[in-house]
C-alpha cells in the first residue's frame, strides 16, 4: 500500500496538459471493438494503464495478434475468436468486465471473467440480468451478481429491451450482444447515457440508430465491422482534476489538450463552469468523437450548486466535483446519484467520509449528499482502492495539505498523475 503527503500549494500556477491520461472508456471499447473487424486496427494513444492493458490481454487470450509500436496499438483479430485456456482478468475495470459479459455472450465457447478484490465485490446484476433475460447464459456468485463469472456463450435473439438505469456500461453491453442477435433489437434508456460505444461502431459501419421514440435499433452483423483507426482523446475524467485545481486556486490556469468534446463526456466542465470557473472549449475535429482544447481559469471564490440532472454524464467526476462544492460559498447538494454507491468504492460514503474528516460539514443520502462550504483541513484520507477518491483528495492537499493512503489504485487509469501534480507542488 502506498501512501502520499500533498504538500500545500505555494504559488499560483499555468499548467498546459498535453500529457493527461488517454481516455479509458475509449480504449476499453478500441480493445474489444477491435475483435469485430477482420483487418487490423491501428489505435494511437491508447492508455497503458492497469485496466486497459487487461482488456488488451483479454482480446490476446482470445486470439489477436496486440503489437505495440511507439504510440500506437495494432491489433489483428482472429479469423473467430477462440475459446481461451484460462481465466479472464479484467483486473479493477467494471468497463472491462461489463462489457465483455456482453461480447462474450454471443460467441461460441466458455469463459470465465474475474477481477482484482475490489471488482468481484462490485454488483454484476445490472448486466447479467438483462443479458439473461435475452437468452444469455451467465452465473456467478450470489446468482450472478458477483465475480467470477461463467459464461456459456452462444446465438442470442433479438430482444427489445427497457433500462430502468441510465447506464453507458449497460447499454454497451446490450448492443455488443445485440450485434450478434438473429434479428434487429432494441434498447432504451431514460436519460442518453456517454455514447462512446454508439459513435464508435457506427464509425465502423455498424447498424446503431437512435429512433425519435427513443429507441436504439441495433441490426446484427452481417459482416465484419471495418477496422479502427483511431488516436484515442485525452481523458475529460482525468483532466477534470487539473481542472478543479485551477477552479479553487487563486491566480491559476489549466489547458487541457486534445481531449474529447463530446457533450456526454463535458457536463463536469459545464458545472464548474456554473459555480463560476471560467472556462473555454475549442474544437479542432470530429471523426469519432470532437476533439479539442478546454482552458480553465481562477475568476474568484465558487458559488454552491444543487447537481440532479444528467448525473450520468458526470458520474466520474462527481468526487473531484466535490472538492470544489467544499470551498464554495454556500450549501452544494447533489442527488439522483445512487449509481454513486456502486463505483470502485462507495463513493458516496468515501466522499462523505473524507470531507469531515477534513472538517467540512456534510449531510449523506441514499442517492448523493450535501455539502456546506468551508475551509479545508490537512487530513489523513483513506482512498479504499479507489483511484477518483485517491486523485480528488490530492487536489483538495492543494489547498491545506493532505496524507493519502493506498494510492497505487491510481495506476488503474491514470499513471503519469502524480507526475504533472508535482509541477504544481511538493510530494512525499
Amino acid at each position: 500500500m502506498r501512501n502520499v503527503t500533498i504538500s500545500k500549494y505555494k504559488n499560483s500556477f499555468k499548467l498546459e496538459c498535453s500529457d493527461i491520461a488517454s481516455d479509458k472508456s475509449i480504449s476499453h471499447r478500441c480493445a474489444m471493438f477491435s475483435l469485430l473487424s477482420d483487418r487490423p486496427s491501428k489505435i494511437k494513444n491508447f492508455l497503458l494503464g492497469e485496466d486497459t492493458l487487461a482488456s488488451l490481454s483479454i482480446a490476446q487470450q482470445l486470439g489477436a495478434k496486440v503489437v505495440k509500436k511507439e504510440g500506437e496499438v495494432e491489433i489483428t483479430p482472429p479469423s473467430k475468436l477462440t475459446e481461451p485456456s484460462n481465466i479472464l482478468d479484467c483486473g479493477n475495470a467494471g468497463t472491462g468486465m461489463r462489457l465483455y459479459a456482453g461480447l462474450l455472450s454471443g460467441i461460441d465457447g466458455s469463459f470465465i471473467l474475474t477481477g482484482d478484490k475490489y471488482l468481484r465485490s462490485r454488483p454484476m446484476s445490472r448486466v447479467t440480468t438483462p443479458l439473461r433475460a435475452i437468452g444469455a447464459k451467465i452465473d456467478g456468485r450470489e446468482d450472478g451478481n458477483l465475480a467470477p463469472l461463467a459464461i456459456r456463450g452462444g446465438r442470442l435473439e433479438s430482444f427489445r429491451y427497457h433500462s430502468n438505469i441510465d447506464s453507458a456500461q449497460i447499454k454497451s453491453a446490450l448492443i455488443l450482444a445485440a450485434l450478434q442477435a438473429d434479428k434487429p433489437s432494441y434498447y432504451r434508456e431514460e436519460l442518453l447515457s456517454r455514447d462512446h460505444t454508439e459513435r464508435m461502431l457506427r464509425g465502423m459501419g455498424a447498424v446503431v440508430e437512435m429512433q425519435e421514440d427513443g429507441w436504439i435499433r441495433v441490426e446484427p452483423l452481417v459482416k465484419p465491422l471495418k477496422p479502427l483507426e483511431i488516436t484515442v482523446p485525452a481523458d475529460p475524467s482525468s483532466g477534470f482534476f487539473f481542472a478543479v485545481a485551477a477552479a479553487i486556486v487563486p491566480n491559476s490556469t489549466t489547458i487541457i489538450k486534445n481531449i474529447t468534446l463530446n457533450p456526454t463526456r463535458i457536463e463536469a466542465y459545464k458545472i464548474l463552469e456554473k459555480m463560476g470557473a471560467s472556462i473555454t472549449y475549442t474544437q479542432k475535429e470530429n471523426i469519432y468523437e470532437p476533439i479539442g482544447d478546454i482552458e480553465i481559469s481562477y475568476s474568484g471564490k465558487l458559488n454552491a450548486i444543487t447537481v440532479e440532472n444528467n448525473i450520468a454524464w458526470l458520474i466520474d467526476e462527481l468526487p473531484a466535483l466535490s472538492i470544489a462544492m467544499a470551498v464554495a460559498n454556500g450549501k452544494s447538494i447533489v442527488r439522483n446519484a445512487k449509481e454513486l454507491r456502486v463505483k470502485e468504492s462507495d463513493r458516496i460514503s468515501t466522499v462523505i467520509e473524507a470531507l469531515k474528516s477534513c472538517g467540512i460539514e456534510t449531510i449523506e443520502y441514499e442517492d448523493g449528499y450535501e455539502i456546506i462550504g468551508g475551509e479545508l483541513q490537512k487530513a489523513v484520507v483513506n482512498s479504499y482502492g479507489d483511484h477518483r477518491i485517491a486523485m480528488s483528495f490530492a487536489i483538495a492537499g492543494l489547498l491545506c495539505g493532505m496524507r493519502l493512503e493506498d494510492t497505487e489504485c491510481i495506476e488503474t487509469s491514470f499513471p503519469n498523475f502524480f507526475d504533472i501534480l508535482s509541477q504544481i507542488t511538493q510530494l512525499g
